[in-house]
């Protein structure tokens, strides 16, 4: 047996390809696995003959209904769709915001996607950055680009105006976790999750840089910390960003209400083409007016 020898979960990964490693975990924790009709744990071994039988059906996991909520769709075939979010929009309903999200506007826009757990979404940009992020439409296709995501064969590269002046290129390499203080930030920290940001310099003005930024990991506001702990906050972060030093274009960069940040490229693997596919997206308006003031 090919997969002999391995872990219970990786090898139902393998064996039933269109539900994530994730969801099969939580079956097998709540008891609805069953390894020659026993209990199991994810750790256990497989050795070939076992019979495996699972007790359980996708979980809608969103009670949400669909609102009519204009969408910008880049792209959408049977299998997914490619949305260059606007700022502003929530990506998920949460506490304080269950409705005029962009998984509200999706349920609309495509009503099967009800039957996808998150409908379908499968990365998340905060709510005030712009830009491209891709829906899954159908339960493969949400595996496929999760596992695609967990591999980090996602490629995604974000443009970003940020304080001060940096001369070259570079990487910042430092875990982020929880703020220790304030619980609903992140923060650099020995014992957080390993990050990477790669950034190279597009433009320089008088007291801020245009770089672009490519992202190795996907944590929680990557961009956002990391530039904050190398000194080089975004411009018009309410959380992490800072008061503009004095200079010719302060009051420019003092009026800009939002990070200025924009998730302008996207590449993956087509789940059922195989085939790499990539998108670009235009810089939002208010970011190209005030890119256009600074000059």
């Amino acid at each position: 047996m090919q997969l002999a020898g391995t872990r219970l979960d990786q090898a139902l990964a393998k064996l039933a390809p269109e539900f994530s490693r994730s969801r099969l975990q939580s079956w097998i924790a709540d008891d609805k696995v069953r390894l020659d009709g026993k209990a199991c744990i994810a750790r256990q071994k497989v050795w070939g003959g076992e019979s495996i039988e699972i007790e359980a059906t996708p979980v809608i996991e969103t009670p949400d209904l669909p609102e009519e909520i204009p969408l910008h769709v880049v792209f959408e075939d049977d299998s997914l769709i490619v949305i260059d979010k606007p700022a502003g929009l929530v990506v998920h309903p949460g506490s304080g915001n269950r409705e005029g999200t962009l998984l509200n506007a999706l349920l609309h826009h495509a009503p099967m996607l009800s039957s996808i757990p998150r409908a379908g979404i499968v990365h998340r940009l905060d709510k005030e950055t712009s830009g491209l992020m891709v829906v899954a439409k159908t339960l493969p296709a949400q595996t496929s680009l999760v596992r695609q995501l967990q591999d980090r064969s996602v490629k995604r590269l974000y443009v970003a105006l940020v304080h001060g002046i940096i001369e070259r290129d570079g990487t910042v390499d430092a875990p982020i976790g929880r703020h220790p203080a304030h619980r609903t930030k992140m923060a650099v920290a020995r014992n957080g999750k390993s990050a990477r940001t790669h950034y190279h310099v597009l433009k320089t003005f008088a007291a801020c840089t245009l770089i672009e930024c490519a992202l190795e990991s996907g944590r929680t506001h990557q961009i956002r910390v990391h530039m904050q702990h190398i000194g080089h906050p975004l411009a018009g972060d309410p959380v992490y960003g800072k008061k503009p030093l004095p200079s010719v274009n302060a009051s420019l960069l003092s009026t800009f209400r939002r990070q200025a940040l924009h998730a302008r490229k996207l590449s993956f693997v087509h789940p059922e083409s195989g085939k790499c596919v990539e998108f670009e997206s235009n810089l939002p308006e208010d970011l190209e007016r005030l890119l256009e003031k600074l000059s």
